[in-house]
């Protein structure tokens, strides 16, 4: 069996699910100003979910990839945007 038909079965418009459930958590964390920052955020989303599509042998890899990434990301990007918020920097 080809090790990438799973990939034929990840339909386009699940992939977006995944970007926007990114785009989420990055928009909890990260600091942005307005459409570009928002433009900008998005562009980071699409390339962190494609990085982990293009290295993941099946949907479960890929699933699994994700979320572990997810997980470990959120609380390092948690912790500089909290600092940027107690200083004033962003709001």
């Amino acid at each position: 069996m080809d090790t990438n038909s799973w990939r034929f079965q990840l339909h386009a418009a699940s992939r977006r699910r995944m970007v926007n459930r990114i785009m989420v958590t990055f928009k909890r964390h990260l600091p942005f100003s307005g459409q570009e920052g928002l433009d900008e955020l998005h562009k980071i989303a699409v390339r962190f979910e494609e990085k982990i599509y293009n290295a993941a042998t099946s949907l479960v890899d890929y699933l699994q990839k994700i979320s572990l990434k997810m997980l470990i990301t959120e609380p390092r990007i948690a912790m500089p945007a909290a600092q940027a918020q107690a200083e004033g920097h962003w709001n």
